[in-house]
């Protein structure tokens, strides 16, 4: 499947998965259950007040039940009614033209012996709707058309445009070649041009990112236009982002705003993560907490529910300043010689390189695509050998199930068992969820706590999100809040996404720890950032890879809008660079200056010396030594920057910014020897340097005449010291004539060239060095 078609799906499914903002803060605030390993709270109340409470819902219980089997007659006495409301309300389809022209059709009707409850284009050639007026059609020959030839006409286009769709969409699913599904993007603009909505919404995306098909802002802009008057979510979405970021229209944050409300309203997840992220930071709307709260935990309550037991997909996060800072660096990424290395060492039946290469197609990333049949393979060379791990993993495809993999328990529970038995945290896990569940065993609770347990001691993430979730609703355990954060924290620190979502859940109603609404929404919004979506970080970097900047630049600007950092920076460093034409040349410094800030915002050291840079040469904003000054001591504060260190060093020796300050200056570069090796040879030319400013000052501020007038050398040498002074000349003279003669009376030696000593390039004056 396409990363366009995944990011649809999750556009699309929020109707049927989600309630709306407000529907789920009330659906909050009625109890608590846990499916998987995640809380849906249904009450705000924190522990304290659940205790205070308990005694008063104890005499209360009875009256609640009362009203609640009241509350529910009059609910079924609405629903009827409004039933009855609707069928009165039902309109009545007339015959159009036939021999009952003007008519009530007649429903259900009798057409060749079968009864129809609906028109039907049975019989005709030409495929128009018809009804008939009375039941029997055969015997009374009464008759008329549903649909007059116009909407005919139209029902036939959009349906041969659902066709073509279809068609396309098929071939992109099923293939994995490039080529295929450049062939499927062709049946998708026929269908969009057609006004096929879906066909539209895919094809406008892949105009805008140049995926597929040839980049083209413009005539993306078109269709998001045109998708936004019919309504589309995804098209309001896309023509917020466009407004936003000033891509083929006048940047305006009012109307980016207006489209993206529009678009979470219409239920699109990317505007609700992208609201949710304005809120928090501020951007063109007030700050609000609560609001961002919102926002992220409705799209952080649908990532939670589509996480599967395997974890889902490996969020790639590369920095391309990095890389270019560092190219010796590992970006996360493995290398295609190294994946054949492993395949190989796979192939003679090292159990270690299965198991790994197992894992990494289980999950994807690293330069790896998901790829579940791959996984099982590897996994069963090393089961048969005997290996704990991969017999575990075995397990959980098997509970999971996949098209590659059935669903079985009974297989799942065998796997289980045999990696429990050889002390297998995975496998004690997994038959802790076994008999968590009741998946082929009966439901035990003791069993369940005791297997996680085991899992949890030996650092298990899934052993200790497990047992976090039986103390917080105390399923076999007495409820114990602190446990339960207990655990979630450790299985947060292992990194597990339904840890993170438990934890937000926990801050955001002060269940067990006291409110907060900031630790929430961080915590949410790490949940969100590990959604589908997130895939197209990984899309952004191969195209920039592949020297497609434009289409890089345009991917990240889209994932920077949602609030990813590492986007925010990437976009930047294109920018930076100028290496995207699709922007023009005078906007490229004030629009990387605007992600460098949301970068550092979010504690990204790297943009926070370019903020420095930018301000102290005047890039994309005019020359302010002082702010300069004030971000390079935040991210020597902060982050304890070397960089940073060395800068300020510089500012002080000049009294750029800043007094002038020789001491200060050395302070500086000291520390910035000491918090970087790196920085050690640049601090000692810099020292250096400093040294002579220093000497030469001091001999600027002293009189040389006073200094000797001073000085008395008769007191100091003697009185005959001048004689003592032109014995040592002497001296000196006579060694000088006596080594001269004596090189004159050696063999004369081929004369050797030589090296010339280099000389040192003074530092600039008005630069720091970078």
């Amino acid at each position: 499947m396409s990363l366009l078609d995944e990011e649809g799906n999750q556009d699309e499914s929020l109707e049927s998965k989600t309630l709306s903002a407000e529907d789920q803060v009330k659906d909050h605030s009625t109890g608590t259950r846990v499916v998987a390993g995640q809380i849906f709270l249904e009450s705000g109340k924190s522990d304290s007040q659940s205790e205070n409470e308990e005694s008063f819902h104890s005499q209360e219980e009875e009256k609640e039940n009362s009203l609640e089997e009241l509350n529910s007659l009059e609910m079924s006495n609405l629903l009827n009614k409004d039933l009855e409301e609707a069928e009165i309300q039902t309109p009545v389809l007339t015959a159009i033209g036939g021999t009952a022209d003007g008519e009530p059709c007649h429903f259900p009707f009798l057409f060749m012996e079968k009864e129809y409850a609906e028109c039907t284009a049975d019989g005709r050639e030409d495929g128009r709707l018809w009804c008939a007026t009375t039941y029997d059609y055969k015997k009374d020959q009464k008759w008329g058309f549903c649909e007059s030839e116009e909407q005919s006409n139209k029902r036939r286009q959009m349906q041969e445009a659902e066709d073509v769709y279809q068609i396309g969409m098929k071939i992109l699913n099923e293939s994995s070649k490039k080529a295929q599904k450049k062939v499927a993007y062709q049946y998708l603009l026929k269908a969009a041009d057609m006004n096929h909505t879906k066909a539209m919404e895919k094809v406008s995306y892949a105009l805008l990112f140049g995926d597929y098909l040839k980049q083209n802002i413009q005539s993306s802009k078109e269709l998001f236009e045109k998708l936004t008057e019919e309504g589309s979510p995804k098209g309001q979405m896309a023509l917020g982002f466009l407004y936003a970021s000033g891509l083929g229209v006048n940047s305006s944050q009012a109307k980016a705003l207006v489209y993206y409300t529009f678009g979470a309203l219409g239920g699109n997840l990317i505007a609700h993560m992208i609201l949710g992220y304005r809120y928090w930071a501020g951007i063109g709307v007030l700050q609000s907490c609560e609001s961002a709260l919102t926002h992220y935990r409705l799209v952080a309550n649908h990532v939670a529910s589509d996480i599967s037991l395997t974890g889902g997909t490996v969020v790639q996060r590369i920095r391309l300043a990095d890389e270019v800072e560092n190219p010796g660096m590992a970006s996360g990424m493995l290398e295609e010689d190294l994946i054949q290395y492993y395949q190989f060492l796979a192939e003679k039946g090292d159990v270690q390189a299965q198991v790994g290469l197992g894992q990494l197609h289980l999950h994807g990333g690293r330069g790896v695509e998901q790829n579940h049949q791959r996984a099982f393979e590897y996994f069963n060379q090393a089961a048969n050998a005997g290996n704990s791990h991969a017999m575990a993993f075995l397990g959980k495809m098997y509970s999971e199930g996949s098209d590659v993999v059935p669903q079985s328990n009974e297989t799942a529970l065998q796997y289980f068992k045999k990696a429990a038995d050889m002390g297998n945290p995975v496998g004690q896990s997994g038959l802790g969820m076994a008999y968590l569940y009741g998946r082929g065993v009966p439901v035990n609770y003791e069993l369940a706590l005791k297997y996680f347990q085991k899992a949890a001691e030996q650092g298990w993430v899934d052993g200790q999100l497990q047992l976090g979730s039986m103390y917080y609703n105390g399923i076999g355990v007495k409820k114990d809040y602190k446990q339960a954060l207990k655990y979630f924290n450790l299985a947060s620190q292992g990194g597990h996404i339904l840890a993170f979502y438990n934890l937000a859940q926990m801050h955001a109603t002060g269940t067990g720890v006291m409110r907060s609404c900031h630790t929430a929404v961080e915590l949410f919004k790490n949940v969100c950032e590990r959604g589908r979506w997130s895939e197209r970080l990984m899309t952004a970097y191969n195209s920039y890879k592949d020297g497609d900047s434009n289409s890089a630049v345009v991917q990240y600007l889209l994932l920077a809008e949602q609030g990813y950092e590492v986007a925010q920076s990437n976009a930047a460093f294109i920018l930076d660079q100028k290496e995207a034409s699709i922007v023009g040349e005078n906007e490229t410094y004030p629009r990387a200056l605007l992600h460098w800030n949301r970068a550092a915002s979010q504690g990204y050291t790297v943009a926070r010396i370019k903020l420095g840079d930018y301000h102290f040469y005047g890039f994309g904003t005019d020359v302010d030594y002082e702010t300069a000054f004030i971000h390079y001591r935040l991210a020597s504060e902060q982050q304890h920057s070397a960089q940073a260190m060395f800068n300020l060093g510089y500012m002080h020796e000049k009294g750029l910014g800043i007094k002038q300050d020789i001491h200060l200056a050395k302070r500086f570069y000291d520390m910035a020897a000491e918090a970087s090796p790196d920085a050690q040879v640049p601090v000692f030319l810099a020292l250096c340097k400093l040294g002579v400013i220093y000497s030469l000052q001091y001999i600027r501020e002293i009189n040389i005449r006073e200094v000797f007038s001073h000085i008395d050398m008769d007191q100091l040498l003697g009185p005959e010291w001048d004689l003592y002074l032109m014995t040592i000349i002497a001296l000196l003279l006579g060694t000088i004539i006596a080594y001269r003669q004596r090189q004159h009376q050696a063999i004369p030696r081929a004369a050797g060239l030589r090296p010339a000593v280099p000389q040192q390039e003074p530092p600039p004056e008005h630069q720091p060095p970078q």
